[in-house]
Order: C-alpha cells, then sequence, then structure tokens
C-alpha cells in the first residue's frame, strides 16, 4: 500500500501569471460555496459546525495536493449526511473519528489494489436511487430543523410526523417564525438562478444565508442559531476505546457502508467532471486520494469526505486551470475558520436547513423519471425501489437491495432463450433449445414441453445454447426421464441424457 501510495504523490503545477489569476478567482468561488454547505453539513449531521469546515479544508489541502481529477473539489458532503448522522446516534460523536479513520483506511487499500474501476460496474440506477433516498431524508429531516424542532430518527417517522410538525408551526410563533425564515432562505435559493447575471456572480447559498442572517439580526428574531466552540476544540482524535470499538460488527458495516458509498460518490463525481472537462481520471489515483483524506479527516474525528459535484462544477465554470484552485480553496477555509469563527455563531440554523433542503431536492431526479419511465421502465423501478428502500429502512440496506435488484435485472435481461418444435419423419418431434437456458428462463422452458404430446418421442437439440446452467440441465434430466416412462414401453429403456448434443426422449 505504501508502494501505492507513494505513486499518487505530486506536484503542484507551475503556474503563470494568467493561470494563477483564473485558479485564485475559481478557488474563492469554491471557497464561498463550499462555506454554507461545510456547515450546513456538519449541523445537519449531529456534530460541531467547525467539523464540516475542518473536512473541507483537509479536502482542500490534503487531496487537493494528490493526483487523480484536477478539477473535482473535495469535502463534506449531504450525500453522507445521513449516514454520518445515524452513526453519531448508534455509536456516540466519539467513535466517528475511528469509523471516518477505518473507512479512509480501506479507500487506501482498495485504491492499492486497483479496484477503482470497478465502481464503474455498480448500476448508474442504483447510485441514482441512493442519492434520491439521500435527497429524500435530507428534505423530511431538516423541515423539521427549518422549524428549530427535533427530528424523528427514522424515515418513517419523519414522515408520520409531519401532521404534527404543521400543527406545531401553527400554534407556536417561535417555529413559525424560525419556519418563515427557512422559507424565505429556500425562496430566495430557487429563484436565484433567474436573477441577472452580475447578481448570480455571488453564490446562491452563500447569498441566502447572507441575507436570513441580516434579517434575523435587524429584526432580532428569536430562533436557534450555530453553536461555535473554535476551530481546535472541536478536533477530537479517536482515543484506543473508540479503535478497539471498531472489532463491532455493526461499526464495521457502518465503516464498509461510509467506505463504498463515498468512493462510489466521488468516482462518479470524477466521471462527470471528466465530461464537463474532456480529461481523463485515473480512478484508482482518485480512490487513493480520497482515502488519504479520510484517513486524516479519522485522525481529526472530523467528518468524511467525498468529491462533491456541486463544488467541483462550480470550479470548472469559475475558469479553473490547474488543481491550485481547489488547494487555494482550502486555504480560504482554514483562514475564515482561524480568523472568523464567531461569524458562525449569527447564522440561523433554519436557513442551514433550508439550504440542505434545496440540495437535498437537487439530488432527486424528479425531471428526468418521465423520460427513464418511458425509456427505460426496469431502470425507473431500480431507481425507486433503492430510493423508498433508503427511506423506510436505512442507507446500506437500501443501496444492497438495489444492487441485487439490478443483478437480477441484468441476469432475467440477458438469459433469452429460444424454442423452436419442428415434427420429424417417423412420429418423432425436435425441440431445438438456442441463447442462454438459465433457471429464469426454467417456467418458459418446462411449459413448453409440456405441451409436447406425450405418447411420441422427442428429441432435444442443445447445441445452439451459449450457456445451459446446472438447474437447467437438472430439469431437463428429469422431464426426459418422466417422459421416457409416458412413452410406449418398448422404447422405455432406451437411456435420457440431456448433453451439449441432442437428447433423445423417447
Amino acid at each position: 500500500m505504501l508502494t501505492a501510495l507513494k505513486r499518487t504523490t505530486g506536484k503542484l503545477p507551475t503556474l503563470s501569471p494568467g493561470t494563477l489569476r483564473r485558479d485564485v478567482l475559481a478557488s474563492l468561488v469554491v471557497f464561498l460555496v463550499a462555506v454554507p454547505l461545510c456547515v450546513g453539513v456538519a449541523v445537519a449531521s449531529g456534530v460541531p459546525a467547525e467539523l464540516g469546515l475542518i473536512t473541507g479544508i483537509v479536502g482542500g489541502l490534503v487531496v487537493g495536493c494528490l493526483p487523480g481529477s484536477s478539477f473535482q473539489v473535495s469535502g463534506p458532503a449531504a450525500g453522507l449526511t445521513v449516514l454520518v448522522h445515524e452513526a453519531v446516534q448508534q455509536f456516540g460523536l466519539a467513535s466517528l473519528g475511528a469509523i471516518v479513520l477505518a473507512a479512509g483506511l480501506l479507500q487506501l487499500a482498495l485504491g492499492a489494489l486497483r479496484c477503482g474501476r470497478w465502481f464503474r460496474a455498480i448500476s448508474v440506477a442504483v447510485v441514482q436511487g441512493m442519492l434520491a433516498g439521500i435527497g429524500l431524508i435530507l428534505i423530511l429531516g431538516q423541515v423539521y430543523a427549518m422549524a428549530d424542532t427535533d427530528q424523528p430518527s427514522s424515515g418513517l417517522a419523519k414522515i408520520t410526523g409531519l401532521p404534527g410538525l404543521a400543527a406545531s408551526i401553527a400554534t407556536s410563533p417561535e417555529a413559525l417564525t424560525a419556519f418563515a425564515v427557512g422559507v424565505g432562505t429556500l425562496g430566495l435559493l430557487v429563484l436565484w438562478p433567474r436573477l441577472p447575471a452580475k447578481v448570480r456572480l455571488v453564490p446562491g447559498p452563500l447569498a441566502a444565508i447572507a441575507v436570513a442572517t441580516l434579517v434575523t439580526a435587524v429584526c432580532a428574531l428569536p430562533i436557534a442559531k450555530v453553536e461555535v466552540k473554535g476551530l481546535l476544540a472541536s478536533i477530537q482524535p479517536p482515543g484506543l476505546g473508540e479503535l478497539g470499538g471498531l472489532a463491532q460488527l455493526s461499526v464495521l458495516g457502518t465503516v464498509l457502508a461510509f467506505a463504498l458509498i463515498a468512493s462510489a460518490e466521488s468516482l462518479f463525481s470524477a466521471a462527470a467532471v471528466d465530461r464537463m472537462t474532456g480529461a481523463r481520471t485515473d480512478y484508482d489515483k482518485e480512490l487513493m486520494a480520497q482515502g488519504a483524506g479520510n484517513t486524516v479527516c479519522g485522525l481529526l474525528g472530523a467528518l468524511p469526505m467525498t468529491a462533491v459535484i456541486v463544488r467541483s462544477a462550480a470550479n470548472v465554470q469559475a475558469g479553473a486551470r490547474t488543481k491550485a484552485s481547489r488547494v487555494l480553496h482550502g486555504v480560504w477555509l482554514l483562514v475564515f475558520a482561524a480568523l472568523l469563527p464567531a461569524a458562525l455563531g449569527v447564522v440561523p440554523l433554519a436557513a442551514l436547513a433550508a439550504v440542505l433542503v434545496h440540495a437535498g431536492a437537487k439530488l432527486v431526479p424528479v425531471r428526468q423519471l418521465p423520460q427513464l419511465w418511458r425509456e427505460h421502465r426496469g431502470e425507473a423501478v431500480i431507481l425507486g425501489v433503492t430510493a423508498g428502500a433508503i427511506v423506510f429502512t436505512n442507507m446500506f440496506e437500501g443501496v444492497l437491495l438495489g444492487l441485487l435488484l439490478a443483478v437480477v435485472k441484468t441476469a432475467w435481461e440477458t438469459s433469452h432463450v429460444q424454442i423452436d418444435v419442428r415434427e420429424l419423419t417417423g412420429g418423432r418431434t425436435l425441440v431445438a433449445l438456442s441463447g442462454n437456458a438459465t433457471f429464469l428462463r426454467l417456467p418458459k422452458i418446462l411449459d413448453a414441453l409440456e405441451t409436447l404430446p406425450r405418447d411420441k418421442p422427442v428429441e432435444l437439440d442443445l447445441t445452439e445454447l451459449r450457456h445451459l446452467d446446472h438447474a437447467c440441465r437438472t430439469a431437463l434430466d428429469g422431464w426426459t426421464t418422466q417422459h421416457n416412462a409416458a412413452v410406449a414401453p418398448a422404447s422405455a429403456d432406451r437411456p435420457a441424457t440431456v448433453t451439449a448434443g441432442r437428447s433423445t426422449a423417447s
């Protein structure tokens, strides 16, 4: 692994003045996009706001210096918010660092074993379903936060609790005030893309947070704000007790979920950035870079990181030319966290919740679903089932169910078999099978054979089959034996076999 890690180390390219200017401007844009999202993801995950900034800093200063995708930006992502919140609730904040550390080491191992390319084999419908499920849970949970109300733990409880939340907003002036701030923030985020281009030079999330903070301060609104602990005070390296807790089966399952979901989201983001820039990312190097970043985040007790498509797209659209832009964005985050931590203490939680509701809505492919249903109905079903399973069970089980459905769908579609029945001289019948005879098509094959006359000899021609699995072979052997017993006794002693050639049942 050490050898593979050395291969991933690289140097920043030499920058011309023009390139440096573009990268500095792009880094400032990414910084302004990252600040509210880093803080919002941390608060929604149930951890101190500073931990989100620490993860963003590591994503810039550590991952930004390593080879992989030169333009994508890493940091805390909305896609892991639900999983992190569940882990903190179940195992405690002190164990978060150990879990992230183990997930980072697992990513390093996967990258060293050159497993990055295998993530491309994951069904796109499963990934979209995973993101849609995360988005739905994020929306459902942050609606409660918009009203300064504690959210239920499970997805089902979040849904069933909505009438009670509505009643609370209607009867409590404090909840109504906070919710109004959240709705106003959300409305500004929705309208922001339609404003003049000069206004949109400021990232929408930052502008919405700034306006909500200003209104809250000027009107002295009695709503909850972000709690500030300080950058150094928030760092909680895992101790020996937390590291020893990694031996628990439930903790190992969370580590595996962190590593796989973070890796898949990062590599799919890399693919999207490659389409935007025309570059070609080495998936194994990118996986190791993400692993190195998560290892450092784990040692600091911070949030897990992934590559974030929103920040990456902002980086590309702002004119970044080299990886220096993502490194500099980490520098700006560090300067902000070190010099202006008190600025976080005036930000209303309802506004951050609205930013995450907006981010969660972007994860649900509402506009793409009708076309997907018309053209690839099976993929749409996988997406919907995966998302629903995540909402009603949990992230890990939902993704596993989605992967299982994708495998079953693929097996069903590839196991086509054709059955050709022909009458031969002497009263014989020839049944020729071609294609792939698997257990999924066994009912079709047996139904066709059962319609044949029971008093005539039948020959099974299997020479055109590309694949014949054990279940089909056993079933055809059994059918041949039974058919022999029903035909004239004179030919009942002829052996019945099913081979890659012709099998005679008479």
